[in-house]
């Protein structure tokens, strides 16, 4: 929380809702418009929005006021200012819930599902995240090693392990906290992303350069001054001199996938 009352300020600016993404969340969902979801970490508001833009009620559970400062007014939209891990509603208080690339935010992993699966009646909960074990593979990490670091640092269970919990460990925590079905459902990124998250750039080094994207993701805001100035310095150099093209010039989109989380009935 304190991370993103610090950096939110401009945190729109890049990060906006994809419609794929969106459509994606909304499929696995299953449910009827004017039902009620829940948007766990719901940070500015993007997906919030947009899902209640198709209809539906949507209580958006954001701990950074910060970040509720920059939502747009929505009359299907309710805010709350909680953390993951203690909710502020009552047991089946909604129909579905999504959990939007903030999974590696929760302080407590296990709580935090716990109480998701608290709130959601018989309903499906959706979680989009990165596969934090392959964040080695991204060649992002060949000018920015601290991505590494950050990754064992702040995603669920990795100190304890000593190296990224991959996605299949996350589902089978999932399944063992809900007793319900988990699938682990891939989402090849397009080139043309409209949120610019971390690995949004995968095929468009470039942006990485823009101050305006790295602002909007919390790794970079968390990265120490003279290695972000270093890898800055690297990426413009081989962007410059045709270093980049040759050596990641092939890269493909299924090397920075992202997958949704399903957990559905039992």
């Amino acid at each position: 929380m304190t991370l993103y009352n610090s950096i939110g300020q401009g945190y729109n600016c890049t990060r906006q809702a994809d419609p794929r993404i969106v459509e994606q969340l909304v499929n696995l969902l299953d449910l009827p418009p004017e039902k009620v979801i829940a948007d766990v970490g719901a940070g500015t508001g993007n997906y919030t929005g947009a899902i209640a833009n198709l209809g539906y009620q949507v209580i958006a559970i954001e701990p950074s006021e910060m970040m509720q400062t920059q939502a747009k007014p929505h009359p299907q939209v309710t805010w709350i200012t909680a953390v993951a891990e203690k909710i502020p509603l009552a047991d089946n208080a909604v129909d579905g819930a999504i959990v939007m690339l903030a999974l590696h935010h929760f302080s407590d992993l296990t709580a935090g599902i716990r109480e998701i699966n608290r709130i959601v009646a018989n309903g499906k909960i959706v979680i989009f995240a990165f596969e934090q074990s392959k964040i080695a593979d991204f060649w992002l990490t060949d000018y920015f090693p601290y991505f590494i670091r950050d990754t064992l640092e702040t995603f669920p269970d990795t100190k304890a392990i000593g190296e990224a919990t991959s996605l299949q460990k996350i589902a089978k925590n999932i399944h063992r906290i809900t007793q319900k079905k988990v699938k682990v459902l891939p989402f090849l990124l397009p080139a043309d992303l409209k949120d610019l998250f971390a690995a949004a750039g995968w095929c468009k080094p470039e942006i990485y350069l823009n101050p305006d994207v790295r602002n909007g993701i919390s790794t970079f805001s968390k990265m120490p001054l003279d290695e972000l100035e270093l890898g800055i310095k690297k990426l413009t150099a081989d962007l410059d001199n045709g270093v980049w093209e040759l050596r990641y010039g092939q890269v493909t989109s299924s090397q920075t996938d992202c997958f949704a989380i399903q957990s559905g009935l039992p």
